[in-house]
């Protein structure tokens, strides 16, 4: 993989045409499936949408250099979903591994790691707070969320996404008392949907994501803390509401009484 980039909140815009330029440049050279062609199509709408939604006042996290990235950034959560069909994946290297895009969508979708990695791309060097108060910095890789929910087409009502996961977790004791398992979700609105710096991430410190910290996809909404940040991720359904998910609170820890918006 070539070496990631630090965009700052300037060329971050850049970034957007010149990601798109690429594409159109080079739509010669790559076999479009229908759900990447979705993609494509929306690539010069979204350069518009990205420069509107740095200009509209909602603010930034903060970004920092590459001399600022934590020397060790602790893994947390699950380690390893470690179920016999991801480590198949993992022994695969993921190839077989699709991100599916469905609910309240015209264009349902179901795009592999390879087509995720040709689209463009945002990398972005953040804070990661966790609830149980450490922190530390990285530099994230990946695809902007916003772009691939205007390429879904969201039908009329949607409001939210949620992000369904592969690992299942057998509770907790260390966290508050024993957890219930459960099947690990998140939830955002559309509008940190759509926030230029939330990204379905394949990438971290420059290197592909390792199976601790959430291979081969997961969510960065850098705005709210850390357990908002979902890994392992394979399907982002769309939805109206998310009463009838799960525990209905709209997320793993927040069905066991964390606050739903996470802000930081």
């Amino acid at each position: 993989m070539a070496s990631a980039k630090v965009i700052t909140r300037r060329v971050a815009i850049l970034g957007g045409v010149a990601g798109a330029g690429w594409l159109v440049g080079h739509a010669d050279t790559l076999t479009l499936s229908p759900d990447f062609s979705n993609v494509f199509h929306a690539v010069e709408d979204w350069t518009k949408t990205t420069q509107r939604g740095l200009l509209v006042g909602d603010r930034l996290a903060k970004e920092y250099s590459t001399s600022d990235i934590s020397p060790v950034f602790k893994a947390n959560g699950t380690l390893d979903p470690g179920t016999n069909e991801y480590n198949a994946h993992v022994a695969q290297n993921f190839a077989s591994w699709r991100l599916k895009i469905d609910g309240m969508v015209a264009n349902p979708m179901s795009l592999s790691i390879p087509e995720l990695r040709r689209l463009p791309r945002r990398t972005q060097i953040t804070r990661h707070d966790c609830v149980e108060g450490w922190s530390a910095i990285g530099m994230w890789t990946g695809v902007p969320l916003g772009l691939l929910l205007k390429a879904a087409a969201l039908k009329p009502g949607a409001r939210y996404a949620v992000f369904h996961c592969t690992d299942n977790l057998t509770g907790e004791p260390a966290k508050g008392g024993e957890q219930s398992p459960g099947q690990y979700y998140e939830s955002i609105d559309l509008r940190d949907g759509f926030h230029p710096q939330t990204i379905i991430a394949y990438a971290m410190n420059g290197k592909p994501l390792d199976v601790a910290h959430g291979a081969p996809l997961r969510l960065r909404v850098e705005r709210q803390l850390g357990y908002k940040q979902a890994k392992y991720v394979q399907r982002i359904e769309i939805t109206d509401s998310f009463s009838q998910i799960a525990g209905g609170r709209g997320g793993y820890w927040e069905d066991r009484g964390y606050e739903w918006y996470a802000g930081i």
